[in-house]
Parts: C-alpha cells; sequence; structure tokens
C-alpha cells in the first residue's frame, strides 16, 4: 500500500469548508473552497506537474506567500511523488538561489514580484491564479505509490549562522505526525487561523493537521496585526495558531481588539519560540475560558514532543508539556550526561534522515542511536514537565556565569510596564561579554533604565541584569516571525535604538 502524505486531503467530507483563502484586500479577494474542490486543485496540479515533464523524486519549488494556489501545488507536488520546496521569499536573492540549486529543484511556482529572484537557467511559471486551471486538469488519480522513506517535503532552516540547511521530511515521517496530533480528539468543527508563512513548519504543519482533520482554515497570506483581529471577528475562527510575537504585536492593537467580537476563540495555540507570563495573563484576558497551549517543535524532528501528563496532572502555564508517549526525550549538560537541565535530544518516527547535502552536520545533529540535538537548552521539573531555558548558540559568559537571553527576557518581561524584551550581548573589558536589552514599553507607560536594572536584580542573579536598557516602538522579525536578535544588536550598535530615561550607571 502507497504511503503517499498527499492523500491526507480525502478524509474530510468533499462538501466540507477547506479554506477561507483572505487574500491581499479583503472582503473583496475573499475565496473559499470546500475539500472536493481543493482536492480536484491538488489532483490537478499533479497532473499539470507531470506535464510538464517532471518525475518522482523530482524537486519543485514554491517561492510566494500564502495561497489556495500555494497549498494546492504543494499538496499536488506529492501527489505526484516529487519533493515540496517551500521556500523563505525573504530570504535575499543569492540564497534564495542556494536553496534552488542546492535542492536541485526543476520548476519553480512563483509570485509575480519574486520571479525576478529565480536566475534565468532554472524554470519558473506563475503560481498565482492557477487554482480553476489546476482543478479543470483533475484526472483523478490518486497518489503515486511511494515509499514510507522517501521525501515528501524539504524545509530549509533559517540561515541564521550561516547558509540554510535543508532538511528533508518523508511521507512515512509526516502521516506519523498527522495520526499523531488526531489522536487528540474530533476538531472537525474548528475553524484555524493561520497566518505564518508556509515556507514555516509551524503553519505547514497545523494546516496538515487541520485539513487531515476535516476542520476548516482561514488564510492569509501574511501576517499583519489588524488583518489577523479582523479575519477572527469576521469569519468567527475558534482557534488561533501563530508565534508568540504575533500575538503580542496583536495585543497593541487596542482599539480595534476593543472594536472587534473575539468570543468565538476557544483554543490558543503558540509554538516556534518562548511564551511569558505576562502573555499568557493578557490572552487569558482577552479570550476568557479558551484554553491556552505552549507548543513545542523543530524542523528535524517534528511538532510532536509534549502533551498531557500520564496522571493527569494540570500542566504549568509555561511548561511545554510532559514527554509524548511515542517520543524518546533526554536532557544532556555540557559533560554529555543525562540531567534534569541540559540540552533536548529527541528521537521520534518524525526525525529527519538527515540534512540534504550535508553528511558532516548530519553526524552532529544525529546520533548514532537516532537522537536529535534540538541545541535547546530545558529543564525538567519533578512531575516530569518540560521547560524551555534558551538556546545553546544563543548563551553567552559574562564574568564565567553562563547566560541564556530567554531567561534574562522573561524575567524583564513580568515587569508591570514591559510587553516585550530582548537580550543581547557586547563585549566588556572586564567581564568578556555583559547584556543589553531592548524592552517594548505597555502602551501609556514610561520606562526608567535604573527602574529596569533594580527589579533585574531583585529578580535574577545580579549577573543577568541590563547594563543598559533601549526601548523600541516593536521588536524587528526575523522570517519566521520570532525576534531578530542580530537585527536588535545592530540597531543599538549603530545608534538607532533610543536609551531608557535614566542616568547611566556603572556595571
Amino acid at each position: 500500500m502507497s504511503e503517499n502524505f498527499g492523500d491526507f486531503l480525502q478524509r474530510a467530507p468533499a462538501d466540507a469548508l477547506a479554506f477561507i483563502d483572505v487574500g491581499a484586500n479583503p472582503p473583496a479577494s475573499e475565496r473559499q473552497v470546500d475539500f472536493g474542490q481543493l482536492w480536484a486543485a491538488a489532483r490537478g496540479a499533479a497532473a499539470y506537474l507531470r506535464s510538464r515533464g517532471l518525475k518522482p523524486g523530482d524537486a519543485v519549488a514554491l517561492l510566494g506567500v500564502n495561497s489556495l494556489e500555494y497549498f494546492a501545488a504543494h499538496v499536488g507536488t506529492m501527489l505526484a511523488g516529487m519533493v515540496s520546496v517551500p521556500v523563505n521569499y525573504r530570504f535575499p536573492a543569492e540564497t534564495i538561489d542556494f536553496v534552488l540549486r542546492d535542492s536541485a529543484t526543476r520548476l519553480v511556482l512563483t509570485d509575480a514580484e519574486m520571479a525576478g529572484n529565480v536566475a534565468d537557467d532554472i524554470p519558473n511559471e506563475p503560481l498565482e491564479g492557477r487554482f480553476e486551471e489546476w482543478r479543470a486538469m483533475d484526472d483523478g488519480a490518486p497518489g503515486v505509490d511511494v515509499a514510507g522513506e522517501a521525501p515528501c517535503l524539504v524545509l530549509y532552516t533559517s540561515g541564521s549562522t550561516g547558509r540554510p540547511k535543508g532538511v528533508p521530511l518523508t511521507h512515512a515521517s509526516q502521516n506519523w505526525v498527522v495520526g499523531c496530533r488526531l489522536g487528540g480528539g474530533d476538531v472537525s468543527a474548528h475553524r484555524l487561523l493561520v497566518a505564518a508563512p508556509y515556507y514555516h513548519m509551524n503553519a505547514l504543519a497545523v494546516s496538515h493537521f487541520a485539513l487531515s482533520a476535516g476542520a476548516s482554515i482561514v488564510l492569509l497570506p501574511r501576517f499583519t496585526a489588524p488583518a489577523y483581529i479582523g479575519a477572527i471577528g469576521r469569519h468567527r475562527c475558534t482557534w488561533l495558531t501563530s508565534v508568540p510575537t504575533m500575538l503580542a504585536m496583536m495585543l497593541r492593537e487596542k482599539e480595534l481588539l476593543a472594536a472587534t467580537d473575539l468570543s468565538s476563540v476557544k483554543f490558543v495555540r503558540m509554538g516556534s519560540a518562548p511564551v511569558t507570563q505576562a502573555l499568557m495573563d493578557a490572552l487569558a484576558a482577552l479570550f476568557p475560558g479558551a484554553a491556552m497551549t505552549n507548543g513545542y517543535g523543530t524542523t528535524e524532528a517534528g511538532p510532536v514532543a509534549f502533551g498531557p501528563h500520564p496522571e493527569g496532572k494540570k500542566a504549568p502555564v509555561l511548561s511545554l508539556g510532559y514527554p509524548h508517549p511515542q517520543v524518546d526525550v533526554r536532557l544532556v549538560d555540557a559533560d554529555g550526561k543525562e540531567s534534569d537541565e541540559g540540552v533536548l535530544e529527541m528521537r521520534c518516527p518524525a526525525v529527519t534522515p538527515g540534512y540534504l547535502n550535508l553528511p558532516a552536520k548530519t553526524a552532529e545533529a544525529i546520533s548514532a542511536d537516532g537522537f536529535y540535538h534540538t541545541g535547546d537548552v530545558m529543564r525538567r521539573d519533578g512531575d516530569g514537565f518540560y521547560y524551555f531555558v534558551g538556546r545553546r548558540d544563543d548563551m553567552f559568559v559574562c564574568g564565567g556565569e553562563n547566560i541564556y537571553p530567554g531567561e534574562v527576557e522573561l524575567m524583564l518581561e513580568k515587569h508591570p510596564d514591559i510587553a516585550q524584551a530582548c537580550v543581547v550581548p557586547v563585549p566588556d573589558d572586564i567581564k568578556g561579554m555583559k547584556p543589553l536589552a531592548a524592552i517594548v514599553a505597555r502602551p501609556g507607560a514610561a520606562i526608567e533604565e535604573e527602574a529596569v536594572k533594580q527589579f533585574a536584580l531583585a529578580h535574577a542573579p545580579a549577573y543577568m541584569h541590563p547594563r543598559r536598557v533601549f526601548v523600541m516602538d516593536e521588536l524587528p522579525l526575523a522570517s519566521t516571525n520570532k525576534i531578530d536578535r542580530k537585527a536588535v544588536l545592530a540597531l543599538i550598535e549603530n545608534n538607532q535604538a533610543p536609551l531608557a530615561a535614566a542616568a547611566q550607571t556603572g556595571d
């Protein structure tokens, strides 16, 4: 029996609503399609790719914002036994070219505004406006027979520390992920809001799961806080999916939130970045009665890692949960020993077979016994719940003490006048490195540098306190909608970030 992951769309009733594609200028640009129409367009996209002479195993790249065409082409590529390669359209042209060549892409389907980033020797065709064309090409053919270990998808890491790495994911691994997530109960009546980009695992995995479950998706081409809020009210979204930074930005739209009916929201799931108590509290006030979860996953090992406690114990608000019963996890300290705090390593059927064209990197990241080394430092409490501490790569040493920026940020965001914080290191002649903080104040609040320092000294070890505090209207985001630490540091170093009001004090 074929394990083609692209077949997941046929699980839902054909006449059930699948997508509301909001488009660039709602409500005029909005399109609604049912599962039958989406399934036909995906099969038609597969037939179209075959008509272009492409064969199973060939790579097809997608370069554009979220759309019906994008998703239909993604599924159609897998149905045809080909490999879908979603490309980060926010990469510079040079990096896009690297991704296309590294993945041996045979054809690029691209939005018009991004077509100029594709070299002349790589075939590319428009993605926009193809939905009805592909529906008309539907030949009724099911997904081609594929082996479970065959790749169906290659996602590229953000490339924040160099060239991005291609992460192949197999048909079997994606079927396993969806199967695990469907075990959580019937969610077919839900309407999920998706605004994160489809080149990122967060949005793609959510859409795979939701459509496999027969739920519907409200899809934004890209995230903006006003569009996100408008979609909740207009389409009565019940389930919000997001990176925490997106919801923090939404909370700043006070007038629009007050004017919008948000009572439909029953579930808020965040992932891909740490969540603070202040954000959880603000969301609970905005969506009373809605369940809040803090999810965790990686591109290399999938979105299934943690879940409910086997004894029914309630998960603490900021915990990621208890390890999923089908996932092996361990925490490894700096000496390579298992500990209650250390780098998370995980093993499950979703783990990538290895980075594309990078055997040495694969050997570094995946152990001989199949555990993926995430690089995320976590701690485990006495009940077995896990908490995110910080990225191992982000850690720096100040006066002999290890500092994880994420830990300092969580502490700073407990301050009643701070909405968001980003901590970055700068060189220091005495300490080696020292922490600085960029913050976004809560609406109407005035931040004084000395008050922030004293708050930090009162709530954390002295070496963690920020030596300077900068105030920004908003923190710059990376292409994954997480805070871009490098961009924050560049603004500070170029004197483009204003200091909080206070006299400078010594270290």
